[in-house]
């Protein structure tokens, strides 16, 4: 089947069923059952008599061989898992790396049944509106330094989306992407790990792009990128796009050592926590002003209480009365 979409794809005109078959040595017949099950994965393919065959291609057009197709990536989205549907990319991930998958490999559902985000938070996923995606990573890096790689796929995904979209999301740290003070984009990082050794981190990544409406109790603190400006994005393009400035800051950051000071700067420009009163929520509750980040990524706040400056390195900040 999908050697039939290739030559369909290369020729960019008219084929015969005979010439396809031809050139793939199978029957009229055979080029008819792959040609009908194309289009049963959403092909359009123009059939004229005395003609033959054409595919039309759209931007809305959203697997595993469309996300690959044109991605300038070395090792990111190299090897693609697409599923229809599933529980969470990242278990389906964890899954295949666990069993040795490549760095680089990520799995994408059109529809999540059971996404999670941070705390264990329900996360909306329904099919045809947004991208479930989740990456896997082997560095070799310590532990404590695993988060910073959320603080890059934050950054990676901010930019991605400002440079595909025009629209101008901003960073919450660590890594909720918001827009006009709602939840864009959220990322969820897990990794598996020894005391001193990570054997994989997984970076799940959920973007609502053409989501029209959010059910009651999410729909006054969620939006999407339709929703913002009622203009419909190739979620194929917006992928693409994310896995290219990832892998770009993921390189970096390991010429860097897993310094997280060369991007701090730029960081910095996009998170809108910085000069904020937020509430820390963690081990213990208190209120602050959120005054810097430092070169390792960890967000500085002055108490409320004490008037104490402390270094937060986990844990979740909200802001306070918006911003």
């Amino acid at each position: 089947m999908y050697r039939i979409l290739e030559i369909l794809r290369r020729e960019q005109g008219f084929l015969s069923g005979e010439e396809i078959g031809q050139q793939l040595d199978i029957s009229r017949a055979a080029v008819w059952k792959g040609i009908k099950k194309l289009r049963e994965e959403g092909y359009e393919i123009e059939a004229v008599t005395n003609k033959g065959y054409r595919l039309i291609l759209h931007d809305t057009l959203y697997n595993d061989k469309e996300i690959a197709q044109g991605l300038s990536t070395k090792k990111l989205g190299r090897s693609i898992y697409f599923y229809k549907e599933t529980d969470t990319t990242n278990g389906r991930l964890r899954d295949l790396a666990v069993r040795g998958a490549p760095e680089g490999t990520i799995a994408v559902a059109e529809q999540m049944t059971a996404g999670r985000g941070r705390r264990g938070r329900h996360w909306e996923a329904p099919a045809g509106s947004g991208i479930w995606m989740s990456i896997l990573l082997r560095p070799t890096i310590l532990p404590s330094e695993a988060s910073v790689l959320t603080l890059l796929a934050g950054l990676a995904v901010c930019e991605a989306l400002e440079e595909e979209t025009g629209l101008t999301p901003k960073i919450k740290w660590p890594n909720d992407i918001m827009l006009n003070g709602k939840k864009l984009v959220g990322i969820l990082t897990e990794m598996d790990c020894e005391m001193q050794a990570t054997h994989f981190v997984i970076v799940g990544i959920g973007i609502n792009v053409n989501t029209t409406q959010f059910p009651e109790g999410i729909h006054e603190i969620a939006t999407s990128l339709y929703m913002e400006n009622g203009r419909t994005y190739s979620r194929k393009n917006i992928l693409q796009k994310v896995l290219v400035n990832f892998e770009k800051l993921y390189e970096e950051l390991i010429e860097a050592h897993c310094s997280f000071q060369p991007f701090r700067s730029r960081y910095k420009e996009k998170c809108i926590t910085l000069e904020q009163d937020v509430k820390v929520l963690g081990k213990e509750t208190y209120f602050a002003h959120a005054e810097d980040i430092t070169p390792e990524g960890e967000l500085v706040v002055i108490r409320k209480d004490t008037g104490k400056r402390e270094v937060i390195f986990s844990g979740e900040v909200s802001i306070r009365g918006g911003y």
